[in-house]
């Protein structure tokens, strides 16, 4: 079967993004945020593996009457796996975690990653506490992932199971205070 292409299932997800703001852990899930939404309402992350998805319980916990989706690697979400029952226990209703799992450590020479045999994320978010969560193979089941990402009382939790990395990356700054700075405005108002 032949697997989702990442930046086609994140931009169909961010179509009716809104005012919603957007946590991208590091590497190509970066990448495509930036190359299908950029948007000074995006957290980008550079090396900062396993916490992209507590950045964005603390943000969904502060800005709670804004959609908070964070996009996650599965092997950025398998290294901060804990955060899901936090995130369970805290129960934000504006958040949503999408995995974008392509079953490797794709990032550093493609290793095949925890996801890839016995691991499935979905199930480890419910056994956490999360009451909903999906996986989508095929194109056809796509079409409802913006509705319970950007939709759906929170938390909730998507996998999607997604072929590696076939564009080209596309880079946002890498000068972290200025991604702060531009960030923290958006959300908060220029200071």
């Amino acid at each position: 079967m032949e697997k989702l292409k990442r930046r086609e299932v994140l931009a169909r997800v961010l179509e009716e993004r809104g005012d919603a703001l957007v946590v991208s852990s590091l590497g190509t899930s970066t990448y495509d945020l930036f190359a299908v939404s950029p948007a000074d309402e995006n957290a980008y992350f550079w090396g900062a593996m396993g916490l992209a998805v507590p950045t964005g319980l603390g943000l969904a916990l502060a800005q709670p009457e804004r959609r908070v989706l964070i996009v996650a690697g599965d092997g950025d979400m398998m290294m901060g796996i804990g955060s899901l029952s936090v995130i369970a226990a805290q129960a934000p209703k504006n958040l949503g975690i999408l995995v974008m799992d392509n079953e490797m450590f794709e990032e550093t020479g493609s290793q095949s990653g925890l996801s890839a045999g016995r691991a499935d994320i979905a199930q480890i978010a419910l056994g956490s506490g999360f009451e909903k969560t999906m996986t989508v193979r095929n194109d056809n089941e796509v079409s409802r992932l913006t509705d319970f990402l950007m939709k759906e009382e929170g938390p909730v939790l998507a996998v999607a199971k997604i072929a590696p990395g076939a564009d080209e990356p596309v880079f946002p700054s890498m000068d972290g205070r200025g991604l702060v700075t531009t960030f923290r405005s958006a959300v908060l108002g220029k200071s």
